[in-house]
C-alpha cells in the first residue's frame, strides 16, 4: 500500500514584532506575498519579572493562535524595541568602568576620558563612569588588576579605550579577556567603529555599555522563551539604521537598536510601499517623524546623543511635535472675535481628555469652547469643548475628519458629521464655516511639517517631478493627505499604516555598515572593505545569491562606505504579483509626466525594465542646450525603483562587460577644473540592483563593478546605467 499524499507545505510566515513605550505590536506577513495575515496589540510588560520579554512572547502566541499557524511556519522573526532609546532618555543606564590603555601621551589623552562622566543625558542624569589605567597592555595580571579597580567602584560593564586601537586592537582585547575572566560584560572602542578620533569613538563604546547589561538581559530572555515556543527561525534585532541584525551581533552592540522605532517605519515604507523617492512621514498621537528615502535608500547620518556627536549612524529623522491628537489654540474664545494661534505641541493624551470626534455627539450637544493649560507652566490658550457631559479635546484628528480628508476604514477614521459638530464652536469663534476652520487648523498644523520636508528635500536633492509623501502610523491620515494638497505633491497613505513599524520589522532585511578611513585607498582597499560588510550579512544568515552591497568613497574625508543588505533566505514574491504591460508603462508615463506611447524600451531583464523619453529642457535657454534621456527603471511589479533626468543607457553581456565599462567610463568621463568626474553608474544583474554612484574614482569604479560582474554567467545580461554628474 502507497503511503498517502503529504499534505502541501505552508508557506514560511515572517513575523515582526515592534515594543513601544506603552504598546507591544506583533504582525504576521506571507513570506511569498508580503500579504498582512494577522496583527495584535498587547500591552508592554515593563514591570513584569521578564521586562518587555514577556509582552513580546504573549504577542507571539496570540498572533499565531490568531491566524492558526504553529511555531514550525515561522520562517523569520524580528523585534524592535524602544528598550535602548528609553534608558538614554530617562538615565537608566549601568555603570560604566573604563579602562584607558596605554602610556606616555596615549595615557594622558586616556585619562581625560574621565570627562564622560559629565555627559548629561536626556534626562538631566550625568553618565555614571568610572575610571581606571592599563600601563602594562601586554600584561594579563595587569589588565585583570584595572579590571578588578572599576569593579570596586561600582562598574558594572567595562569598556577598553586605546587610542589608536583603530590600527592595532591588542590591548584592547587585552581588558576584554580580563573583563570575561571576571563574567563582565565589555566593549572595546575598535569593536564599535573603526574610525578615528579618540573621543568621539570612545563616548560611543561608553553609551554602548551603559545599555548593554539590561539588553544582555532581555536578549537571554527572548531567546529562550523563543526556543521554548518551538521556533526555530532565526532572531533578528531592528537597527537604528532601517535593517535587522543577529542577536549575537545585537549583543555586541546593543547601541545600535536606539531610535530603531522610527527606522522601522521606513522600512515598512521601503519594502512594502516599494518607495523609490520621497519623504516618509510617521505620524503618531503627539508627533511626526520625517525621513527621505532617496533612489531606494534610506539616508543615515551620524547621530547626536546626549548633545555629543557620535559614530552611531542611525536614519536621519526629525521629529516634530504635531500628531494626530495635538490640541488647538486660539486667543479667546468669544464668537467672531478669536484667533487661531498655533497646534500643538500638546495633546490630548497630555491632557488627559478624549478627542471630541470619536464622542457620542449627543454628549457635545450645547458644548461652548472654553481654553485651559494642559500641564501646570503652559500657556492657557489650549481650546477645548465643554459641555454638561464634561471635556473634550479638539485635536488635528477632529480638523482631518471635518475636511473629509480620512478614508473610509482608516485608523483615525471619524464620523465626518460628528466631526464637523466637534467643530462648529471653534468656527463661530473665529467668525467662519467649520470647512474653513478645518483648514485653518490643518495649514497651522502643518507649517512646521512642510519647512522640515522642503528642507529635506533640498538637502537630499530629491526630484521633486517623481518625490511622493508617504504617511505611517495611526495618525497618517490627520497630517499626510491635506500636506500633500499643500505642496502640490503626490501623496498617499501606506496601507495597514497604523502597523507600518511592526510590518517594517517584518521586512527588514539584514544590514550592515562598514566605516574605514583610508588615506589614498587603493582599489584593493575599497574592495576590502566591501568584501567586510558583505561577509558580515553572510555571517548573519543572509542569503548569498541576493546580497547587494553599496559603496561610497569620499576623498575629502578619506572615507570609505559599505552597506550590505541581504534577505535570510532568497525572497521570491509570488509570481502573480507581476505587473501587466499597460501598468507598467502606466507607471512609468505618470512619473514622467507624459503618454504611455511616448515611452521607448532602452532595455530589459528578467527583473527590471527601463523605459523612458527623449527632452530638452524647457526655457528660453532649451534651444542652446543639449537633449537630455529621462529614463525610470521599474521591476516586475511595476513599481519604479530609480529614475534619472540625464542617463545613457547600454546592454552588454557579463564575459565582455569588464572591457566594455572601462571604454564607456572613458568616453563619458568630464574634465573640468576639479579634474575627471566619470558618471554615476548603476548595473541591473539579474535581482540585483548594484548601485556605484557613490564612487568618484573611476579606478575604483571599475574594480567595484568588476567584482559585480565576475560572479554572472558568461553570457548573462548586464544593463549599464550611466548618468552625467552634475
Amino acid at each position: 500500500m502507497s503511503d498517502p499524499t503529504p499534505p502541501p507545505a505552508r508557506d514560511p510566515v515572517r513575523v515582526g514584532i515592534d515594543v513601544g513605550g506603552t504598546f507591544t505590536d506583533a504582525v504576521a506577513v506571507s513570506a511569498t506575498t508580503y500579504a498582512l495575515l494577522g496583527q495584535v496589540k498587547v500591552p508592554t510588560s515593563h514591570d513584569h519579572a521578564d521586562g518587555v520579554a514577556h509582552g513580546i512572547m504573549t504577542a507571539l502566541r496570540r498572533l499565531l493562535d490568531s491566524i492558526g499557524v504553529g511555531a514550525d511556519d515561522v520562517g523569520f522573526l524580528a523585534h524592535g524595541t524602544t528598550q535602548a532609546t528609553n534608558a538614554l532618555l530617562e538615565g537608566d543606564v549601568a555603570t560604566i568602568g573604563i579602562v584607558g590603555v596605554g602610556t606616555g601621551f596615549d595615557a594622558l589623552a586616556t585619562r581625560r576620558l574621565r570627562s564622560l562622566g559629565k555627559l548629561r543625558l536626556d534626562s538631566g542624569h550625568a553618565l555614571p563612569v568610572r575610571y581606571a589605567a592599563l600601563r602594562e597592555p601586554e600584561s594579563p595580571e595587569a589588565a585583570l588588576a584595572s579590571v578588578d579597580a572599576v569593579i570596586a567602584e561600582g562598574a558594572e560593564v567595562v569598556v577598553a579605550v586605546e587610542p589608536f586601537s583603530v590600527d592595532d586592537p591588542r590591548g584592547e582585547r587585552t581588558v576584554l579577556d580580563a573583563a570575561a575572566t571576571r563574567d563582565v560584560p565589555a566593549t572595546a572602542t575598535h569593536e564599535i567603529t573603526q574610525l578615528y578620533g579618540l573621543g568621539k569613538r570612545a563616548r560611543t563604546a561608553a553609551l554602548n555599555a551603559g545599555v548593554m547589561p539590561r539588553m544582555l538581559q532581555t536578549a537571554d530572555l527572548v531567546e529562550s522563551s523563543i526556543l521554548k515556543a518551538g521556533v526555530r527561525a532565526p532572531l533578528m534585532v531592528m537597527r537604528c539604521d532601517g535593517g535587522v541584525m543577529s542577536l549575537p551581533e545585537m549583543r555586541h552592540r546593543p547601541l545600535l537598536t536606539v531610535l530603531s522605532g522610527p527606522a522601522a517605519g521606513v522600512a515598512g515604507a521601503l519594502m512594502g510601499e516599494k518607495v523609490s523617492e520621497g519623504v516618509f512621514l510617521e505620524t503618531g498621537g503627539t508627533s511626526t517623524d520625517v525621513s527621505v528615502i532617496r533612489r531606494g535608500r534610506v539616508q543615515i547620518r551620524h547621530t547626536e546623543l546626549g548633545g555629543k556627536e557620535t559614530y552611531l549612524s542611525a536614519l536621519d529623522v526629525r521629529t516634530i511635535g504635531i500628531g494626530g491628537g495635538s490640541l488647538i489654540r486660539v486667543t479667546g474664545t468669544a464668537p467672531r472675535r478669536s484667533s487661531l494661534t498655533d497646534v500643538g505641541p500638546r495633546s490630548a493624551h497630555i491632557a488627559g481628555l478624549p478627542y471630541a470626534c470619536f464622542t457620542d455627539p449627543a454628549r457635545l450637544e450645547g458644548a461652548r469652547l472654553v481654553t485651559l493649560r494642559p500641564l501646570e507652566g503652559d500657556p492657557a490658550d489650549y481650546a477645548v469643548l465643554e459641555s454638561d457631559a464634561g471635556r473634550f479635546a479638539l485635536t488635528v484628528t477632529c480638523a482631518a475628519n471635518a475636511a473629509g480628508l480620512v478614508p473610509e476604514g482608516d485608523y483615525a477614521r471619524a464620523d465626518p458629521a460628528t466631526a464637523r459638530t466637534a467643530l462648529e464652536p471653534l468656527a463661530e469663534a473665529l467668525g467662519t464655516d467649520v470647512e474653513d476652520a478645518a483648514r485653518q487648523v490643518l495649514h497651522r498644523a502643518t507649517d512646521r511639517v512642510s519647512q522640515v520636508v522642503d528642507t529635506l528635500v533640498d538637502d537630499y536633492g530629491l526630484d521633486r517631478d517623481v518625490c511622493s509623501l508617504v504617511g505611517g502610523g495611526g495618525g497618517a491620515a490627520t497630517v499626510t493627505p491635506y500636506l500633500g494638497q499643500r505642496m502640490g505633491l503626490d501623496a498617499r497613505i501606506a496601507a495597514h499604516s497604523e502597523v507600518i513599524s511592526p510590518l517594517g520589522v517584518a521586512l527588514a532585511l539584514v544590514r550592515e555598515s562598514v566605516e574605514r578611513i583610508i588615506p589614498a585607498a587603493t582599489h584593493a582597499d575599497v574592495l576590502a572593505v566591501r568584501a567586510e560588510a558583505e561577509q558580515a550579512v553572510l555571517d548573519q544568515g543572509a542569503d548569498p545569491s541576493a546580497v547587494e552591497v553599496d559603496v561610497t568613497v569620499d576623498p575629502q574625508r578619506n572615507l570609505v562606505t559599505a552597506v550590505a543588505t541581504g534577505a535570510t533566505e532568497l525572497r521570491t514574491k509570488d509570481r502573480s504579483s507581476v505587473a501587466d504591460e499597460a501598468a507598467t508603462r502606466a507607471a512609468v508615463a505618470t512619473s514622467l509626466d507624459a503618454r504611455p506611447e511616448e515611452l521607448t524600451e532602452y532595455a530589459a531583464t528578467d527583473q527590471y525594465r527601463v523605459l523612458g523619453l527623449v527632452r530638452r529642457p524647457g526655457g528660453p535657454l532649451g534651444r542652446f542646450t543639449r537633449e537630455r534621456t529621462h529614463v525610470r527603471v521599474v521591476d516586475s511589479e511595476g513599481v519604479v525603483r530609480l529614475h534619472s533626468s540625464d542617463a545613457e543607457v547600454d546592454t552588454l553581456v557579463a564575459g565582455e562587460a569588464e572591457g566594455a565599462l572601462k571604454d564607456l567610463v572613458a568616453e563619458r568621463t568630464v574634465y573640468g577644473d576639479g579634474g575627471a568626474v566619470p558618471p554615476a553608474v548603476w548595473l541591473l544583474l539579474g535581482p540585483k540592483l548594484a548601485d556605484l554612484s557613490g564612487v568618484m574614482d573611476s579606478g575604483h569604479l571599475l574594480a567595484l563593478a568588476g567584482t559585480e560582474i565576475a560572479r554572472r554567467g558568461p553570457q548573462e545580461k548586464v544593463v549599464v546605467l550611466m548618468e552625467r554628474r552634475r
